[in-house]
């Protein structure tokens, strides 16, 4: 039986237990630039014991930017900020994993605190305040509350973008990134082209499903060729749309099928967010049987990821097989050290310790026990 602070491989790369930090948009880059609050953010999820730390969805272009404050991989200026954030978490013992994306018709909004949108957006930004114009599949907005439609992609902007994305890939292995992610879900890019409630082109990327997932195909064999080999290759995709008439489970599974030969190693499986009329059913593991599914049907790696908190309930999702590892991100925020304490709750002390500066303190007087350390 598979256990939560059992280790993962996958290709060269080896995380120490299955509990990942999800990417979590921190809207504290200028310039797309990352700087101590990333350090210290992240850095203290991986002095917690954290086995992967994804950073947040990190721009390849600046229009494709959620905020002004996003990061960003755009230009190699963007390198040496991040190679002193990977250095820690491996000197720490966490993979560092980096999550890239394109907004698309979601860009150019405030960042979350300076508006009030449905799902913790921003507003769209003004023209005062820097707004940019959007590209999207079609040339149609989020929703009503959007201020201006996007531009519907030509074939070149496909093109420029998925290059943008291999681009990115490159400078984040150079950066020190051990895994990379795709970002396929959220209602961004990705999901744009490959659900029908958001894209409605008639060329070679719009109708069936072979043409909606054609961008996603090409971008993942695009970065492939520039991303090492030996390193993991991950995709976050939405299971389902929430809505009626939109991207369902049975397709999500056909879609992880045709990546995994394409060199995509581990499926990220979220849900909803294309468009502001869904109905999702939020809940205490309410996206864990959609990565069972993927991960079962498709015969690939998956993670389990929304609303998981309980230590208890991230064992059995690992121990039962519905997922190979667990995504935390409000629990990680909450508790930096939540593998500590969910290593005590289920009787593991022995398998995660905290670094010895700690060590010493917590353990290290006479009578003390593993248990001082919770």
């Amino acid at each position: 039986m598979t256990d939560l602070f059992d280790p993962l491989t996958l290709r060269g790369v080896t995380m120490r237990n299955r509990i990942g930090v999800s990417p979590m948009c921190q809207y504290s880059s200028v310039d797309g630039l990352a700087n101590d609050w990333h350090l210290v953010h992240l850095g203290a999820r991986a002095v917690g014991g954290a086995g992967l730390i994804i950073m947040e969805d990190t721009a390849v272009l600046p229009e494709g930017r959620i905020t002004p404050a996003d990061n960003g991989l755009w230009s190699d200026a963007h390198v040496d900020p991040l190679i002193r954030i990977t250095g820690f978490l491996k000197e720490r013992g966490a993979v560092p994993g980096i999550q890239i994306g394109h907004a698309g018709r979601k860009g150019s909004t405030t960042i979350p605190w300076q508006g009030g949108r449905p799902q913790g957006e921003g507003r769209s930004l003004r023209p005062d305040e820097g707004a940019w114009d959007t590209l999207a599949p079609s040339a149609e907005a989020f929703g009503a509350e959007r201020d201006a439609p996007p531009r519907a992609m030509t074939v070149e902007d496909i093109a420029r973008v998925r290059d943008a994305f291999a681009a990115a890939a490159g400078r984040a292995d150079a950066a020190g990134f051990d895994l990379l992610e795709l970002h396929g879900g959220w209602g961004y890019l990705f999901q744009q082209f490959y659900s029908p409630v958001a894209n409605h082109r008639t060329d070679a990327y719009g109708g069936s499903f072979e043409n909606r997932v054609r961008f996603t195909i090409e971008t993942v064999r695009a970065v492939r060729r520039v991303w090492p080999d030996a390193k993991p290759l991950a995709f976050r995709m939405a299971a389902t749309d929430w809505i009626e008439g939109g991207w369902t489970p049975e397709e999500a599974v056909d879609l992880a099928r045709l990546l995994k030969p394409e060199g995509v190693d581990l499926i990220d499986v979220i849900s909803a967010a294309v468009a502001p009329q869904a109905q999702v059913p939020w809940g205490p593991m309410f996206q864990v049987p959609f990565s069972e599914r993927v991960r079962r049907e498709a015969a690939i790696a998956t993670t389990a990821v929304g609303v998981i908190t309980e230590p208890a309930d991230a064992q059995a999702i690992v121990a039962e097989g519905r997922a190979d590892m667990v995504l935390l991100a409000r629990a990680m925020l909450r508790d930096p050290h939540w593998p500590v304490h969910a290593a005590a709750a289920l009787g593991r002390d022995e398998r995660i310790t905290f670094p010895n500066p700690y060590e010493h303190w917590l353990t290290g007087r006479p009578g003390a026990t593993a248990l001082d350390r919770t």
